[in-house]
């Protein structure tokens, strides 16, 4: 069982909203904003995946600078949503656009990636002790439908000697439009021809089996309350229930078991891919430590700011998360940015404007 460590998850926060840490090498890149800026109120919304982080750094940066964000925890599908209407300053995102959505908004957006995580299964099967060991092919084979009671011989063959009970296997998804979701199956995909095919990858798909929750939470929800379940959640909601979680079979042949040392080497190995485009999956990554269902957050920010006052305070706080925001990551286990990652934060906060002025001036 994973112990819990943090708790007082809330949906949403009058706070400030905070964004992810980054790899210790590229911390110094950055400084933190000087001076407060009270009187100055942002609106987000998005991603349930990053939200125990983001609720934490709200207070840590609204007791240093005054500042204070309304956040929204409504998953990513919505906050792309509010991004396209203008009705928040940013947007929080785990499934990052693709050019053809990028170009479907009114205006250009900014990605930042803020910080990594890990997609779990968690599962609730009372009076197993072992953590299950589970193959790309299991984990498809539930969601597909096709594997439907917990001794299936697929799962005993790689969990010797762990008495499974001979009940039905219940998965359950998001039911929202969800960038956890689209992680996981991102994965399955990567994985799974058969699922690349018939289901495809994207915040919310048409599930072949199982029952759906909203948020992290919601998923979350069900698998607490239900016997027999099995779930994607981020790494965070599984230790804040106590969960059980499967130890995954990586691409090197490996069963991992999901941390931040593993969900880390996720993203490092794919760093030089994420310095081309950070919108590159690090799902199924080669690494032989990595956790294989991984992935970066986002902020969805407009390159051209329509509030001057706005749009600087939105700049420092990106810029605060990559420096003091930083220590807090490791402790809720979420991953650091590659430093890689870092330098394209850095060029991407020198290319924001509010009136056609740079808001980040060059040191």
């Amino acid at each position: 069982m994973l112990s819990m460590r943090n708790s007082g998850f809330r949906r949403a926060v009058t706070g400030l909203v905070a964004v992810a840490a980054i790899a210790a090498s590229g911390a110094g890149v950055f400084a933190a904003p000087a001076a407060a800026q009270s009187n100055v109120n942002l609106t987000g919304a998005g991603a349930t995946f990053p939200y125990p982080i983001y609720s934490k750094w709200f207070d840590m940066y609204n007791k240093k600078t005054g500042v204070q964000i309304n956040y929204q925890s409504i998953g990513s599908g919505g906050g792309i949503q509010q991004v396209r209407a203008g009705t928040v300053d940013f947007g929080a995102s785990d499934a990052p656009l693709n050019n053809q959505r990028l170009k479907d908004l009114p205006r250009p957006v900014v990605h930042f990636p803020m910080v990594g995580g890990a997609v779990v299964l968690a599962y609730n099967l009372p009076g197993l002790s072992a953590a299950l060991k589970m193959t790309p092919a299991i984990v498809t084979g539930i969601y597909m439908g096709k594997i439907k009671m917990w001794n299936d011989k697929a799962i005993a063959a790689v969990n010797p000697g762990v008495a499974l009970p001979g009940s039905p296997i219940l998965p359950v998804h998001r039911s929202d439009g969800s960038g956890t979701t689209y992680i996981f199956v991102s994965y399955l995909a990567a994985v799974s021809s058969e699922w690349k095919e018939m289901v495809g990858v994207n915040t919310s798909v048409s599930w072949p089996v199982g029952i759906g929750g909203k948020g992290n939470e919601g998923v979350s929800g069900l698998v607490r309350q239900t016997p027999g379940a099995i779930g994607y959640v981020e790494l965070a909601y599984a230790k804040q229930n106590n969960f059980s979680v499967a130890h995954l079979k990586n691409a090197a042949g490996k069963f991992i078991e999901p941390s931040l040392a593993s969900t880390t080497a996720a993203a490092n190995g794919a760093a030089a891919a994420l310095a081309k485009d950070v919108r590159t999956p690090i799902v199924n990554s080669p690494d032989p430590d990595a956790y294989p269902i991984a992935g970066l957050t986002f902020l969805l920010v407009y390159k051209e700011q329509r509030d001057t006052a706005k749009g600087k305070a939105l700049t420092d706080f990106i810029t605060w998360s990559m420096s003091e925001g930083q220590d807090v990551a490791e402790g809720l286990d979420y991953a650091r940015l590659p430093a890689s990652v870092v330098k394209v934060n850095q060029a991407n906060l020198f290319s924001l404007t509010a009136a056609g002025k740079p808001l980040v001036a060059r040191k």
